[in-house]
């Protein structure tokens, strides 16, 4: 089935007829329910938006803007306690530099399952629009099995070649023997995090943001207590160092997967959210809709997880263990700035999917600019006290004083690209809602590609020079893809994805 109907929905039997960076990821554990969605009894009524629009984004986005609040200052936390390992001048570097190796192979797994999440959101948005929550139980249902799949496929391949693949990128043989034992932990929870990741969407497409926001609260709490635990060996504990953050970031998981199942297990069988085992384990015809729909956005994190790879490749190879340090210390710190444009991204997306469900693409449009607005004028308010303060914020991650040199040109470069940015997510999350993960993937190919990684190769490899202008490729990457999501949303063929 190439297209979805939502006014035809399937009836197996009588009982059935029911009426989301530039994002470095964080530390694993902390993308858990960070991308929630908020809690409202009655279902959106599109046609009462008017020129409440802003409004109601707003009330979308608040949960998702506290929820991922909580998981970036968790980030930030695992930071400065990985920031505090190591002696001497540079020593920090190296299990710095690890984290964010190992977490970039892990962000393909990660990736392929936010890009699942995006068309379960998608389609379950559209089912509730339609009033046709039989069609809403089986994307969910069939968005838990792609991304159990998916997750399993991923995590084996890269456990096999990650050690090679570590050597190839230049990484110095210290960082790799820290990177290995962390990577393995947080592949081996890869399954707990897929099945999640599908929750969280669901209750999104559903408009809970405030259950996961609580989840967020707790699993957070919980993953900064065990590393304080395990990292350094308090109360007695062995101090397992990189070990055990890897450890706790799969025990956090487990939490996590166990909080959103309950959340859900007690739902009304005419609830969107409601399952039965025999949904999950019987071949799903969904699932054929949720890999179309989630193929574009797999394509797209890979592109980009592939361009940050060499992006890094660039700069272990050419710069040191300083410059991969720096980037890994960045981006968390730049992640608070981004995160209205996130959740702006996320109400959208849902709002988007409900219009379209309801037959009102000229509301859908009139929330994708909307939101759009919204995330520009943030980002340059948070932007500028971001780059006023980078020094100061470097300090809070490490002490490390050649690591804190390097980290103010890219912080400064990130705070400059931040309204480019912020538009970048707020449209592609528009896009997104509707189905349409095709068109944000043109502009991550376009961004990356033709921009991003000629740059770097041209200016690190060949020039030699200053890593500013490393730094500056970024700006470069974001500009041309908001540019084409621009015109791409201007244009209007997203609202057709799934009609």
């Amino acid at each position: 089935m190439s297209e979805f109907d939502p006014s035809s929905p399937e009836s197996p039997s009588s009982t059935d007829e029911l009426g989301d960076p530039e994002t470095s990821p964080n530390l694993p554990a902390t993308t858990l329910a960070a991308h929630a969605a908020p809690h409202l009894q009655d279902e959106l009524d599109v046609r009462s938006l008017g020129r409440h629009t802003t409004r109601e984004i707003l009330r979308l986005s608040w949960p998702v803007m506290l929820a991922q609040g909580a998981v970036t200052f968790a980030g930030i936390i695992d930071r400065a306690m990985v920031g505090r390992l190591g002696d001497g001048a540079g020593g920090a570097a190296t299990p710095l530099a690890a984290v964010g190796l190992a977490s970039q192979f892990f962000f393909l797994v990660q990736s392929s399952l936010f890009a699942i999440g995006l068309a379960c959101v998608a389609l379950m948005a559209r089912a509730i629009g339609a009033r046709t929550p039989r069609q809403a139980q089986l994307a969910f249902s069939a968005s838990i099995q792609v991304a159990v799949a998916f997750s399993l496929l991923l995590s084996v391949v890269i456990a096999l070649i990650s050690r090679a693949a570590l050597e190839l990128l230049g990484a110095e043989p210290p960082v790799v023997e820290a990177a290995i034992p962390y990577l393995n932990y947080v592949l081996a929870s890869s399954v707990l995090l897929a099945v999640s990741l599908v929750i969280e969407s669901a209750l999104r497409a559903n408009k809970d943001m405030r259950t996961p926001m609580w989840i967020a609260a707790i699993v957070m709490a919980a993953k900064l207590g065990l590393n304080w635990l395990l990292i350094f060996g308090n109360w007695g504990l062995p101090r397992l160092e990189l070990v055990g953050a890897g450890l706790a970031t799969a025990l956090s998981q487990a939490l996590a997967l166990v909080l959103l199942v309950a959340a859900i297990v007690n739902q009304r069988r005419d609830s969107p959210l409601a399952l039965t085992w025999r949904d999950i384990t019987r071949i799903n015809s969904r699932s054929v809709e949720v890999i179309r729909i989630a193929i574009p956005g797999i394509a797209e994190r890979l592109v980009m997880n592939l361009a940050m790879i060499s992006y890094i490749w660039v700069l272990s190879r050419h710069y040191g263990t300083i410059a991969v340090a720096a980037y890994t210390v960045g981006i968390p710190l730049l992640a608070f700035s981004w995160i209205p444009g996130t959740a702006y991204a996320q109400a959208a997306a849902t709002m988007i999917g409900q219009c379209l469900g309801a037959r009102d693409p000229d509301q859908a449009t009139r929330i994708g600019w909307h939101s759009a607005r919204l995330a520009i004028v943030t980002a340059i308010v948070l932007g500028l006290a971001f780059g006023y303060l980078r020094y100061p914020l470097a300090r809070l991650l490490t002490n490390d004083a050649d690591v804190i040199a390097a980290l103010g040109p890219f912080m400064l470069v990130l705070a400059l690209a931040q309204p480019l940015l912020q538009l970048q997510f707020a449209l592609g999350g528009a896009h997104r809602g509707a189905g349409d993960t095709l068109s944000p993937l043109i502009a991550a190919m376009i961004g990356n590609w033709i921009f991003r990684l000629p740059l770097a190769f041209g200016l690190g490899v060949f020039l030699h020079a200053d890593i500013i202008w490393i730094w500056c490729a970024l700006i470069f990457d974001h500009l041309a893809r908001s540019i084409y999501l621009t015109i791409s949303f201007k244009r209007g063929k997203w609202k057709e994805r799934l009609d």
